[in-house]
């Protein structure tokens, strides 16, 4: 016996009504909705990163402002100064061209005596080995060493060094060269670089790095065996400190 089937009427028509095929029941695609989803995870990553970075910004001030407010306590409570240094005295015992050669080689031999004050109260200062080196002119006529030393509160400490070279280079137009032969006055600097950290109490900070600059020692070089006492009465000693952060130093006089 056969189905009957039945459909449904438009009584406004009064034309039969079908069944909606498979592709009316197909959801429709709306591009621009899902535009607008879009737009709206951008602008919520967008704002996110601004948030972060503003938070990252105010914490790096609040660490900025932290540090400023505890070196200016710091420097309220202890008034620290730096170590001061003058040089006492230098005296040559050889200064000459090498024998046996080319006349561009010279031996050099300086007994050198530096005083290291410390002018405050409630800090100590803890020195690394010191690197010496002594110039003239720009040419480097020797080198030497200091060992680690303490520097100790309202204390003086007395440093002394050879500083030598045996049969160092020197140029043939070299000023020190012509000098020596001359036997004119000769004009010599030093140079000491080493690194310090202070104590306070029981607290430390780390070490930095300081290269301290005398300049003015004049003397006559001597000849043969003779010992030659420099001129030190107008030396004057410059102490540069330098700290490193990340890649870049900053020297803080």
């Amino acid at each position: 016996m056969a189905e009957k089937i039945h459909l449904n009427t438009d009584h406004s028509t009064g034309n039969p009504k079908f069944p909606p095929t498979r592709a009316q029941l197909r959801p429709l695609y709306h591009p621009q909705a899902l535009r607008t989803h879009r737009n709206r995870n951008r602008n919520r990553n967008r704002s996110r990163c601004c948030s972060c970075c503003l938070w990252l910004t105010f914490l790096l001030l609040l660490i900025l402002i932290i540090a400023a407010a505890a070196c200016g306590l710091f420097y309220v409570m202890y008034s620290p100064h730096p170590p001061s240094f003058t040089v006492s005295s230098v005296k040559v015992s050889r200064f000459d061209i090498a024998s046996g050669t080319s006349d561009n080689e010279i031996n050099t031999r300086f007994n050198f005596t530096l005083t290291a004050r410390n002018p405050n109260d409630d800090l100590t200062f803890v020195f690394d080995s010191v690197s010496v080196k002594a110039d003239s002119k720009g040419v480097e006529i020797g080198d030497g060493s200091i060992p680690a030393f303490v520097l100790l509160e309202k204390n003086v400490t007395r440093l002394r060094t050879v500083v030598a070279a045996d049969g160092r280079v020197v140029d043939d137009d070299s000023e020190v060269k012509l000098d020596l032969k001359k036997k004119k006055l000769v004009m010599v600097s030093i140079e000491f670089d080493t690194k310090v950290k202070v104590k306070i109490g029981r607290m430390e900070t780390k070490k930095v790095k300081i290269r301290v600059v005398c300049k003015g020692i004049r003397f006559t070089p001597p000849g043969g065996k003779l010992v030659v006492a420099a001129d030190t009465s107008d030396v004057k000693c410059d102490v540069d400190v330098r700290v490193k952060i990340w890649r870049w130093t900053f020297k803080l006089v």
